[in-house]
């Protein structure tokens, strides 16, 4: 079945799961589109099986708490920052709850992580103003960038390169071969000082990339030539909170939630807002997500909404 304008807007909610008593601030889908893992600010790491609906498995991380869980390659295994103690990453085994790695190195809060579509590489962007490159089997970081500011960060999709957005303004584009020689690419935009970017993503075709912000627009830049294509805006987010944006698995659509629980859709080649969903949310979507296999997306607020 082809995502097209009326079949986005006749996705309603097929399931809401309530496991969680405080925002879920991160979540991510196997590659094979089976199941679904959610981090929490109550500490919990929930999985999700998206075919029978429903929580397989809840573990905790009460004592350094969990953000920005993602999975990596190997089955069951995940890496996640941490936002209690210290700003190290973890990789964890979900098949024993036993920590396989620790990643030591950054100063302040890690704020993305972003693991290679192709390999054990992994990149992390922190508040203490640098990107770190790891490999999952080794604890030292592989590479250091120094930047101005905060920065967001994310693999293009055949794990080549890799974008640094870089103090709400410039976006940055390495080589992962060479990237101690620098940039090979820097989009530099207008800055909007009503806003921060809080995020980064390359659509799965490696033409786009969706710039997140915790104002009430994101944007869409031309990969290639960094011209800014379409600015999507009219959503609630009045308490700049970081709403989590997406490309549709065609790259055809872009989604984001809103404060108000609304989720809305755009075309990414027209620019025109093509539908706009009642998430059934209590709170801001901070995070939402589709499916990369099967024809759903999850939204989530403190609860996990599965829509369909």
């Amino acid at each position: 079945m082809k995502l097209t304008d009326s079949v986005l807007r006749s996705f309603r909610v097929a399931k809401v799961f309530r496991e969680n008593s405080d925002k879920i601030n991160c979540f991510d889908f196997s590659p094979n589109g089976e199941t679904v893992i959610s981090s929490s600010d109550d500490d919990s790491i929930v999985l999700y099986d998206c075919q029978e609906g429903k929580p397989k498995r809840t573990l905790y991380s009460k004592k350094y708490g969990v953000d920005l869980i993602r999975y990596t390659h190997a089955a069951n295994t995940v890496v996640y920052s941490s936002n209690k103690i210290d700003d190290t990453i973890r990789y964890l085994s979900l098949h024993d709850n036993k920590y396989i790695r620790y990643f030591p190195g950054h100063s302040k809060r890690v704020v993305a992580l972003s693991m290679s579509p192709v390999d054990d590489t992994f990149i992390s962007g922190s508040l203490d103003k640098t990107i770190r490159l790891w490999d999952l089997r080794s604890p030292n970081c592989q590479g250091l960038m120094h930047l101005q500011g905060k920065p967001v960060c994310s693999f293009d999709p055949e794990g080549l390169i890799f974008a640094a957005g870089v103090n709400s303004e410039m976006v940055k584009l390495y080589d992962l071969r060479s990237f101690d020689k620098g940039p090979f690419a820097t989009f530099k935009m207008q800055y909007d000082r009503t806003c921060e970017w809080t995020g980064l993503k390359f659509s799965n075709d490696g033409k786009l990339i969706l710039i997140s912000t915790n104002g009430s627009f994101i944007r869409l830049i031309d990969a290639f030539k960094g011209v800014v294509m379409h600015t999507f805006g009219g959503y609630a987010n009045s308490k700049a909170v970081t709403l989590e944006a997406s490309f549709t698995p065609d790259s055809q659509f872009i989604m984001i939630g809103s404060e108000d629980g609304k989720i809305h859709v755009w075309n990414g080649e027209s620019g025109i807002k093509v539908a706009v969903l009642d998430g059934k949310h209590t709170g801001p979507i901070t995070c939402l997500q589709f499916n990369p296999k099967f024809m759903t997306f999850a939204s989530a607020c403190s609860n996990m909404v599965c829509k369909q």
